[in-house]
């Protein structure tokens, strides 16, 4: 099986051809068709470097409606640097998505600089709790979609 037999979006599918990606890894095999057909709680288990944020993230950037301007996917990360790196990885995969917003938000950070991410309606928000949750009492993170 390759990415292509996955029923990405062509976009999509580009931006995973241009990382040098073309098969697969068992967790991305297993979990992707699964989230693609069905809204669903998931959890998979696997090693560290397997794609587990290929594997959640894929099919979230397929199923992103693009023409909406508000967010509508929440990825929580324990630390920072695990932010960083799922929103840049997100980025990766969907560089050549049209209108994709991805805005990771953090402690540590400016905060002027992530309102300013955050009042052009990302589609994706990758954040952290204690940061996510100031964002919220300050009712500067919509997350009613």
């Amino acid at each position: 099986m390759e990415f292509k037999d996955l029923q990405l979006t062509p976009s999509l599918l580009k931006g995973i051809e241009a990382l040098g990606f073309i098969v697969p890894m068992p967790v991305q095999e297993q979990v992707i068709p699964v989230l693609l057909n069905k809204s669903t709680d998931l959890i998979a288990l696997a090693q560290t470097g397997t794609g587990k944020t290929a594997a959640f993230g894929l099919p979230l950037l397929h199923l992103i409606d693009s023409s909406k301007r508000q967010t509508q996917a929440l990825i929580l990360c324990p630390t920072r640097e695990f932010c960083m790196q799922i929103a840049g990885d997100l980025r990766n995969y969907a560089q050549f998505m049209e209108n994709i917003r991805i805005v990771p938000i953090y402690g540590g950070a400016s905060f002027d600089v992530q309102l300013g991410q955050l009042a052009e309606g990302p589609q994706i928000m990758v954040a952290t709790p204690g940061r996510m949750l100031d964002m919220i009492k300050r009712k500067k993170a919509r997350l009613s979609e």
